[in-house]
């Protein structure tokens, strides 16, 4: 099929935001933008920087990176934390650089920081995160939760436990609650207006029957050989373990859960995941101009 009217239409000199949940087709969107108008492709998926984890990741494949340039993939070592700021910190010297970047990725925070500006947040001392961890295994996140402050409980995803301890670390580190941080925002690295934003509305039928067939090509690219190689010393504390289907994966080496058991528990995590993605892109992302995978893929 042809090119979609809005798709023909894009600036080529203008930088280029494509946001969507997993398993959507996002990568092949930015990869055919960049082949037909030029650019470089930069990655904003906070679990796709790890590089002990590219198949389990979806990460784009060898033969895919030399169809064009890509960066911020596979370039943190898996036990490093690598926070939005760090990720805006190596997204700079490509906004300055001579090729316009395709920024594509399913980390909502890493678009808003980008585009709304992120809150200068002290980082958290080791001693506290460590606090916070243990808190969190034993009492849970909803004990967090009812130590924030009203402003900040009121607008995190209180669901997520995540999202819960890291309001908490703020507001125990800096004694001011996050909301209060984010109040305080700088302008924004890119505006909207100033870029060109599409995002994946992808419908949930469509999105669920992509997610089981691509973790079953996962499996038969190498997945297990990957999880293989990161059994060794494999933690669900270490940051790249995060990667949906490592845990699981893992369980079936040691022997813990069969494999079919682990395909169909990554796949409904992987399900649980995409859900939260389309809701959370569908209330923060009212301006971006939609894309329907199933109407012009």
């Amino acid at each position: 099929m042809g090119k979609p009217s809005w798709l023909a239409a894009l600036a080529a000199d203008m930088p280029v935001l494509i946001a969507g949940p997993t398993a959507s087709g996002k990568s092949a969107l930015a990869l055919r933008i960049a082949e037909t108008q030029g650019g470089v492709i930069v990655n904003a998926d906070a679990i796709q920087v790890y590089r002990n984890w590219r198949v389990l990741t979806a990460r784009p494949s060898p033969a895919e990176e030399a169809r064009a340039p890509h960066f911020l993939y596979g370039h943190v070592p898996g036990d490093q934390a690598y926070s939005v700021g760090h990720w805006l910190r190596d997204l700079e010297p490509l906004l300055a650089g001579p090729e316009r970047p395709i920024i594509v990725g399913g980390t909502g925070l890493y678009f808003s920081a980008l585009t709304e500006g992120l809150a200068e947040i002290p980082p958290t001392p080791a001693p506290i995160r460590a606090e916070a961890d243990a808190r969190l295994a034993a009492e849970g996140h909803a004990a967090l939760l009812t130590e924030l402050d009203s402003v900040t409980a009121a607008r995190i995803d209180r669901q997520n436990p995540m999202r819960v301890q890291r309001a908490w670390e703020v507001q125990r580190t800096t004694g001011r609650g996050l909301a209060s941080w984010q109040d305080a925002t700088p302008p924004p690295r890119l505006a909207l207006e100033k870029v060109q934003p599409i995002l994946f509305d992808a419908p949930k039928d469509w999105l669920n029957a992509r997610i089981a067939r691509r973790f079953d090509a996962m499996l038969t690219q190498g997945a297990l050989k990957e999880a293989r190689d990161n059994l060794d010393g494999f933690s669900t504390n270490l940051p790249s373990a995060k990667a949906i289907g490592a845990a699981e994966l893992i369980a079936h080496l040691r022997g813990e859960m069969t494999l079919d058991a682990a395909r169909e528990a990554a796949t409904i995590a992987t399900r649980q995941f995409a859900k939260r993605q389309r809701t959370w892109f569908r209330a923060r992302m009212k301006s971006w101009t939609r894309h329907h995978p199933e109407t012009t893929d």
